[in-house]
């Protein structure tokens, strides 16, 4: 497996930096080609890059990291994209997995995790932790009927993918 050629967008320089020198920790994983610090800077470089994968903050200027990500879907479709966010917003959530989203998580995970689950983007698995996905299915299961997503918009594949993410099924196993 080639590396994830990879754009980490965020606003904040010091987190930005962390996390390319922690991605230098796994070459064999991940490459990263470029950096931004906002939203309309992201889509630029997306544009002219194109990325297996960007990593994306919701919170930051000139384009918040759904609209963001709204927009280097229509530029660059075949970018894998993940939100990586502090926002636990449940209206966050859903929306990034409606704009066509890759995966959700927390800025609270640990390296191990995020590996792991960056590990699983060339295969097309979610990038979601297993308490983010039970959240998740939870909120979709549970909603009033008319304001429920078109769950047939789901193959039903990703809904066997999305259930066993949130029984906390490891990667490997889920790719079987």
């Amino acid at each position: 497996m080639n590396p994830l050629k990879t754009l980490i967008v965020d606003d904040h320089a010091l987190f930005r930096q962390g996390l390319i020198s922690l991605m230098k920790t796994r070459p064999d994983l991940v490459q990263v080609i470029g950096e931004a610090s906002s939203g309309a800077q992201a889509v630029q470089l997306a544009a002219k890059m194109r990325p297996d994968l960007a990593l994306l903050d919701i919170y930051m200027p000139e384009g918040d990291g759904l609209h963001t990500a709204r927009e280097i879907r229509k530029i660059s479709p075949e970018t894998a994209i993940v939100i990586l966010t502090s926002s636990e917003q449940d209206e966050h959530l859903r929306e990034a997995f409606r704009l066509g989203a890759a995966g959700y998580l927390l800025k609270d995970l640990n390296a191990n995790e995020l590996f792991d689950l960056l590990a699983g983007v060339t295969s097309g698995e979610p990038v979601i932790t297993r308490a983010m996905a039970a959240r998740l299915l939870k909120q979709t299961l549970y909603m009033p009927e008319k304001s429920r997503p078109h769950l047939e918009t789901l193959t039903e594949r990703e809904v066997e993918v999305l259930r066993l993410v949130a029984q906390g099924e490891s990667n490997p196993h889920i790719a079987e």
